[in-house]
């Protein structure tokens, strides 16, 4: 099947996210001098605007054939800018000299208040690294291992392979002598080779402040892998200390920081930003509102318009105006279609999904995204690229729009049960044990089965994994 470039630009609207949206429409307005840019945010109920007719302006034909020094031209071309001042928007008008009486320019005031960016792990480490006194074979060295550093602080790869990468070569026993000094400096625990040595150096500066970190330091020496299993009495066994001490002492542990890498730099946080908010009105009823409404108002250029219907106008000239007319039209009828697409989803989504805003994961029923197709009347591949990268803001938080189609089983009791909602249940069943005698596997299917839902022990430590619940040995508290 052959598509049309039109329904090609429309699945590719429909599928962005509000942001990505936002940033497709700010690159077209800067490559089609054709799309315009109305003030205000838009209306997600306002109909897709009709072109607007241009008004004559008396405009006057070329003199070309009766002055050949185009004198009058050049001088309507000089005065174009006083004329049509209103209809050109200001960034395509001819730019005028700044003013030199003292005035502040907006855009230098905005670049100096940007922020700078923010120092990279690698320079900060270097830079420490230039105070320090060694010879300079040592001095190549230990930036060889700085560089090597990843973001989260970590040494990867044996010292052998790091002596081989360099442009120029570098003995290993030069390596093996930088790297405790470049381990030493901040921030503590960066350039470990594994989780072990990231921690052994952490508590080492602690110790070296003071701090009485001894027993944490043996634990993590002697038993790292008893503190992952949860064997705290056997630890308090061989130590010779109490379960309290030994349990202080990994208290210490849970303060250190396994990515100390992060600590340096700029990480943003993704930014997420619903297409819609879904409440319920005071009797009941599921309200959509778009956000899409914060996206800019478009519309085709009245002024290029009516050059391309201008026969005066060049050729070549009106068919470049034309392709920009209808590219420009595209995109404000293919927005307005996903618009309409989306609201009509997220509707018919949350009239399935009721009860999840008032109760929230447990009440998800199973909704598979044919019968959505089938309620909006399109194709299921419509519906998935229309819930694709969306969110939607609820009384229970900020959700993937995907997250409300999923399939479930039916309970004893007749009612249909989404698997997220299975996997909230089973959350809570875990919440609630006594944690002093967690519940294995084979308990937890029990109660959920006393609850109504029937499940095997295998899909139990399933959705477990999946929640980041770890075995009942390991929730264990003593």
């Amino acid at each position: 099947m052959k598509l049309s470039p039109r329904i090609i630009q429309a699945m590719e609207i429909l599928q962005l996210p509000l942001l990505a949206l936002q940033e497709r429409i700010e690159q077209e307005l800067s490559s089609n001098p054709c799309l315009e840019q109305l003030e205000g945010a838009a209306d997600p109920d306002m109909p897709v605007e009709a072109p607007e007719e241009a008004t004559e302006r008396g405009e006057e034909d070329l003199v070309v054939g009766s002055d050949k020094d185009n004198t009058e031209d050049f001088e309507r071309l000089a005065d174009f800018d006083d004329v049509y001042a209103e209809e050109m928007d200001w960034a395509d008008r001819p730019r005028k000299p700044a003013a030199s009486d003292g005035e502040r320019d907006a855009k230098m005031d905005a670049l100096a208040n940007t922020a700078a960016r923010a120092q990279s792990l690698t320079d900060y480490l270097l830079e420490q690294w230039a105070f320090v006194e060694v010879d300079e074979p040592v001095r190549r060295a230990g930036e060889a291992v700085i560089l090597n550093v990843d973001e989260d602080g970590y040494l990867r790869g044996p010292l052998e392979e790091l002596a081989r990468t360099g442009e120029e070569p570098i003995a290993v026993e030069d390596l093996q002598r930088a790297l405790p000094m470049v381990q030493a400096l901040d921030p503590p625990g960066v350039a470990a080779r594994d989780l072990r040595e990231c921690l052994l150096g952490q508590l080492a500066a602690e110790a070296k402040a003071g701090q009485d970190v001894g027993l944490a330091q043996r634990l993590v020496s002697e038993f790292h892998r008893d503190i992952e299993l949860n064997h705290i009495p056997r630890i308090a066994r061989r130590t010779g200390q109490s379960v309290g001490q030994v349990q202080e002492a990994l208290a210490q542990l849970a303060r250190l920081d396994p990515h100390p890498g992060r600590l340096i730099g700029d990480h943003p946080v993704p930014y997420i930003v619903p297409d819609a908010v879904v409440e319920l009105d005071e009797d009941g009823n599921v309200v959509v509102a778009m956000r899409d409404g914060e996206a800019p108002r478009l519309r085709v250029s009245s002024t290029y318009r009516q050059m391309a219907r201008e026969r005066r106008t060049d050729e070549q000239a009106r068919d470049f105006l034309r392709k920009n007319i209808r590219s420009a039209q595209w995109l404000i009828g293919a927005i307005a279609q996903r618009r309409r697409t989306v609201r009509r989803v997220i509707e018919e989504v949350f009239e399935v999904q009721k009860e999840f805003l008032e109760r929230g994961r447990e009440a998800l029923r199973p909704l598979p995204m044919t019968d959505i197709a089938r309620k909006v009347g399109v194709h299921v591949a419509t519906v998935s690229r229309a819930v694709a990268g969306k969110y939607v803001q609820t009384p229970r938080g900020i959700f993937p729009l995907r997250m409300f189609f999923s399939g479930g089983k039916t309970t004893d009791d007749g009612q249909d049960v989404a698997w997220d909602a299975i996997k909230a249940r089973l959350q809570e069943v875990v919440d609630a044990e006594d944690k002093s005698n967690p519940l294995n596997d084979d308990r937890i299917a029990e109660a959920l089965a006393a609850a109504g839902v029937k499940i095997a022990r295998r899909t139990v430590a399933k959705y477990r994994n999946l929640l980041n619940i770890p075995p009942a040995r390991q929730r264990k508290q003593y």
